[in-house]
């Protein structure tokens, strides 16, 4: 509990990570609010289906709240009213991350008759608020404030996907990544081969533990293993053990 845990993605997909902190925390009985800028509700429910979990039943018992951030956007940017009393979480199109804080906020202040085990908040992907037009500054500032209310004040944790690239001339994308890297607890980073494509081995996953986040003193540990998706989960083993090695 209390812990920030970024997911990093470079040259691949690291969605699966999502979708694994997503069905881990609702089958652990978890209360998560899931702000989802990159894909429609019914895409994370089939991949949940197969990881056994029912996205739509856990919305309806109120464990799960959904934000579909793309749909959002259209109805912002495309002047669907809003109901009254009831801004948009994707005010700072024209504005700032507020209205985005305070939804993730009254999401998770648990009430009296709420019987959920710790808070959870999972973003995909944060990279996707700097394309719609929020500074860096606005996009630290959030998680910031997403870590002292959800990590600190209730004890939750709180998991954040972003994309990056080592080539990337996208300056203000680099920046954020590499500030939010100093502030996590956990860094799980998803890359491609170098190698190129291989069928039996799809990209590798470095592990960083960030003890000298909490002792000054401490080396932080590092972990790398390589993985393949499967159908319906994902296979880790040490470099150099793939099947099409051995």
């Amino acid at each position: 509990q209390g812990k920030f845990t970024l997911l990093r993605d470079t040259r691949t997909d690291g969605s699966f990570l999502v979708h694994h902190f997503l069905s881990f925390y609702l089958r652990a009985g978890c209360k998560v609010c899931f702000v989802a800028l990159l894909q429609s509700f019914s895409h994370y429910s089939i991949v949940a289906q197969k990881l056994g979990v029912n996205l739509a039943a856990a919305k309806e018992q109120g464990q799960l709240v959904f934000l579909e951030g793309l749909k959002s956007c259209l109805d912002l940017l495309f002047g669907e009213e809003e109901q009254p009393g009831q801004p948009s979480p994707l005010q700072f199109l024209s504005r700032d991350l507020r209205a985005l804080f305070d939804f993730v906020q009254v999401s998770l202040t648990p009430c009296a008759r709420d019987s959920w085990k710790g808070p959870v908040l999972l973003v995909d992907d944060l990279s996707v608020l700097l394309s719609l037009g929020a500074a860096p500054v606005a996009v630290l500032d959030f998680i910031h404030y997403c870590r002292v209310s959800v990590c600190c004040q209730l004890q939750g944790n709180v998991v954040v996907l972003v994309h990056s690239s080592e080539d990337s001339e996208d300056e203000e994308n680099e920046l954020v990544v590499n500030s939010l890297c100093h502030h996590s607890d956990l860094i799980l980073w998803a890359e491609g081969l170098a190698t190129g494509f291989c069928k039996d081995v799809h990209g590798q996953i470095k592990i960083i533990k960030r003890l000298s986040l909490r002792q000054a003193a401490e080396q932080d540990l590092v972990q790398i293993y390589q993985y393949k998706i499967q159908d319906r989960n994902v296979t880790f083993f040490a470099r150099g053990l793939s099947a099409a090695v051995l």
